[in-house]
């Protein structure tokens, strides 16, 4: 366990990359498997299902030092996370854990805490408090809350991972991609030579292309001679992966959950495939040929099993974009126009209108595809893939072989109504905020941003923010309508869920308009007119 902290501190005090995988690999070098399975559960990205409540650590600090609720809420408001303000709190200024494994910690301390009645936690969360430092503390009150990160990337871990173990990164990678359970024998077969994959059938790592800007130190026209590319159309859908393998069909989306449920209709397509397939592609809401507003794709994230109702007004296809698994066999090594053949194949003999072949654009010049690409808008896509000919289909995102060259993002210039702390490092800063337009003489708010300004614009806008409060909402401020930002988005749909009638996907800060009165912002009239009123763009039949 102190272990574990130790490397939690390690990481979160540097951003060099070279000193998080030279921690990492000491850690797993040294770590007993139980315990590296579990720290890899959490330096992924994978989180323990809440079981304990951050009001529940509030109630329970508030008792432990008998602090005053209103003094506790206003050390929170200035800390901006519970976790973190518990901590501070209660930890004690040295150690006195008994070091135990962590693997011991989680499966006989912290999670048989779910089944035990809520006074019990309490006193064992409370019996724990007087034995932690803050550094423990904190990372005791993330895990049982389900909150906890690490500030590390995933890739690093594998990285770290494919170093201890001396394999490709690659083969790391598929090992640990997908649901898996946190144990000793998982994680000492996922580092053999010899390592297989679960029982279950995995995910491949998606291939992630690297954005292509048009400046002058890098231009479309240095990609060389544009016979040796594939141009396709960048669609607005989820990634995903369809399988049929081991007697399973398993539907996988980039964030390596199973939406299978989700898309009924594709399941049922997966079953056409031959045993052993394995097709990369985007999953669009479609109808009439054209896709439909990412919106209506929403729909269905949002139910485990959609209705009938909603299948009808939100139906689906796959774009099928590459070939990963054939005949049981590892396709990825072979270039790209050969899997795309087969793929071609593979899409006509299932001969069902829910499996489509992303099409290739036919283009003669960088010219000539330039222009092409202004079409963009009106297919309702986001841009042009570009993909070398020859290319391998590769782990997560590398620079040289797949490009994204999108549109430009629609912009507008929006006056900041409300404001309110970050999290993590920026807990104690104004940096998340509302914008609005002018509808008559009303500002209505249209978007929530919180990226896009530099640290030092952020500072400065903190202060101004702290200075001209009108009113506060526990943590959010509303602030005088001074300040104007022009916002950049990548698509608009009407909503009836917000007040504006509009919602905006994607937004971000742009820059921040000082040169702007905030009398000359946006309307919202303005911001509706960029919906395109064709029937892909509406959400609804």
């Amino acid at each position: 366990m102190k272990a574990f902290i130790a490397l939690f501190q390690a990481l979160d005090a540097t951003t060099s990359t070279n000193a998080k995988v030279a921690a990492l690999v000491e850690y797993f070098q040294q770590a007993p498997s139980g315990d590296a399975a579990w720290a890899t559960f959490f330096l992924t990205g994978e989180r323990m299902k809440r079981f304990i409540s951050s009001r529940d650590l509030q109630l329970w600090a508030i008792e432990h030092i008998a602090m005053p609720e209103w003094l506790f809420m206003d050390s929170y408001h200035t800390v901006g996370d519970t976790a973190e303000t518990v901590a501070l709190l209660v930890g004690q200024p040295h150690s006195r854990l008994v070091d135990r494994p962590l693997q011991t910690w989680l499966e006989e301390d912290i999670l048989p805490l779910a089944s035990l009645p809520k006074p019990e936690q309490g006193a064992q969360v409370k019996r724990w408090w007087q034995l932690l430092n803050i550094a423990e503390c904190f990372v005791l009150n993330k895990i049982m809350t389900g909150a906890f990160r690490v500030g590390v990337s995933k890739t690093l871990v594998l990285r770290a991972l494919a170093e201890v173990a001396g394999l490709e990164p690659a083969i790391v990678a598929h090992r640990f991609i997908g649901a898996w359970r946190p144990s000793a024998a998982f994680f000492e077969q996922a580092l053999s030579a010899g390592g297989s994959l679960s029982d279950a059938p995995q995910p491949y790592p998606f291939y992630l292309a690297y954005p292509l800007e048009q400046t002058q130190e890098q231009s479309i026209d240095g990609l060389g001679n544009c016979d040796d590319w594939l141009a396709e159309w960048k669609w607005d859908g989820i990634r995903g992966q369809i399988m049929h393998q081991g007697g399973q069909v398993l539907i996988w989306s980039r964030g390596e959950e199973l939406v299978t449920e989700q898309f009924p209709e594709l399941a049922a397509l997966a079953l056409r495939l031959p045993e052993g397939t394995v097709l990369d592609g985007e999953i669009l809401a479609w109808r009439d040929a054209a896709p439909l507003d990412f919106a209506a794709l929403q729909k269905r994230l949002g139910r485990k099993k959609p209705a009938g109702a909603i299948l009808q007004e939100s139906p689906v296809i796959f774009m099928a974009y590459d070939l990963l698994q054939w005949q049981s066999e590892d396709w990825r090594s072979r270039a790209l126009v050969e899997r795309k053949r087969k793929l071609g194949e593979i899409v006509q003999s299932v001969a069902q209108p829910q499996l489509q072949l992303s099409p290739e654009i036919a283009f003669t010049s960088w010219q000539e595809l330039t222009e092409l690409r202004l079409q963009s808008r009106t297919r309702s896509v986001e841009g042009v893939m570009l993909k070398r000919r020859g290319s391998s289909y590769l782990v997560g995102r590398k620079k040289g072989d797949w490009w994204k060259w999108k549109i430009e993002p629609y912009t507008i210039d929006a006056v900041l109504l409300y404001a309110q702390p970050g999290s993590g490092r920026r807990a104690n800063l104004y940096t998340d905020y509302t914008f609005a337009l002018w509808q008559g003489e009303e500002l209505v708010p249209v978007a929530k941003a919180y990226s896009g300004l530099t640290d030092s614009e952020i500072n400065r806008v903190d202060n101004w923010v702290r200075r001209n409060t009108l009113e506060r909402f526990g943590p959010v401020r509303s602030v005088k309508p001074e300040l104007v930002f022009e916002l950049a988005f990548e698509n608009i749909a009407l909503s009836k869920r917000h007040k504006s009638g509009v919602a905006v996907r994607f937004p971000r800060i742009k820059r921040w308009r000082e040169d702007k009165p905030f009398r000359e912002a946006d309307t919202l009239e303005t911001l509706k007119s960029l919906i395109d009123p064709s029937p892909a763009c509406e959400t609804t039949p």
